[in-house]
């Protein structure tokens, strides 16, 4: 009976764990879809057509489209004005200039992208993760140090050079390695034999 029971649970925990990534993306698919509904209703409550707010939908997403093309081959006029009056907003220009580094940081964009991935001790030495460097001055790192599953979590860090370690991952091979808490790991032999040469002898 016990090992009956057993059996059934490792059978259990096994098709938990395999629906779990795509109940993860479900999750974000319904969190978008109740955002729209919500501004659908918003919108329609306001007209009370929705060939109306069909419509502006529709303008809406061309325009964004055609927003992030311009962007994508260089700057808008009306985006650097828009910029530009925004940083002379006390607080909200702090906020849109925070946002928009972490937003340049996690899409990969342009130079606001981490130069590097390394190794650090953390939360204590012996125990070594991946983390993004995001500011560097002189011999001090800043370095953001993502949590599993999410990588848009964790803690940043301020550690000298001496206490890093290179590492030749990239950006989307760090962040997949925490999201898959570390399934997905294609840099096993160059982590290992540079982290083994830290253990002291």
């Amino acid at each position: 009976m016990k090992e009956t029971m057993r059996r059934f649970f490792d059978y259990f925990l096994l098709g938990t764990l395999s629906v779990l990534p795509i109940l993860v993306v479900v999750q974000i698919v319904v969190l978008i879809e109740r955002l729209l509904r919500d501004v659908f209703r918003g919108v329609h409550g306001y007209y009370e057509n929705y060939w109306i707010t069909a419509l502006l939908f529709a303008i809406t997403i061309l325009a964004l489209g055609f927003l992030g093309y311009r962007i994508r081959n260089g700057k808008t006029y009306m985006l650097s004005l828009l910029e530009a009056y925004l940083e002379k907003l006390p607080i909200l220009s702090t906020v849109y200039r925070v946002s928009k580094k972490l937003i340049g940081i996690f899409s990969g964009d342009g130079q606001n992208a981490p130069r590097e991935v390394v190794y650090v001790e953390y939360p204590k030495d012996g125990v070594w993760v991946p983390a993004y460097v995001t500011n560097q001055m002189g011999d001090l790192y800043v370095l953001y140090v993502p949590t599993s599953p999410n990588p848009t979590s964790g803690f940043t860090v301020m550690v000298h050079r001496s206490k890093i370690v290179k590492s030749t991952m990239t950006f989307e091979e760090a962040s997949s390695f925490v999201i898959s808490v570390g399934v997905d790991f294609s840099k096993v032999d160059d982590a290992a034999t540079k982290l083994i040469s830290q253990q002291p002898q």
